[in-house]
């Protein structure tokens, strides 16, 4: 297997770990509110942080459309 044209039994494994990142296919949301989901990776997040995260992902009009 090959990385960039290099043999990944060549790489280092910890620097390989540190590099690489896995996004699944299909989204999870946590049962709790979509303000927390968004939150998950900054839990510090403010409203405005919230929002814009939100809007960067395309759902914000979506959410408003939500019941309180």
């Amino acid at each position: 297997v090959e990385l960039d044209g290099h043999n990944v039994k060549d790489l280092n494994v910890g620097w390989l770990r540190d590099h690489i990142g896995l996004v699944g296919q299909e989204p999870v949301l946590f049962s709790t509110t979509i303000a927390e989901n968004i939150k998950y990776g900054k839990q510090d997040a403010t409203q405005q942080e919230i929002e814009e995260a939100a809007k960067i992902a395309n759902v914000h009009s979506f959410i408003d459309t939500l019941p309180k």
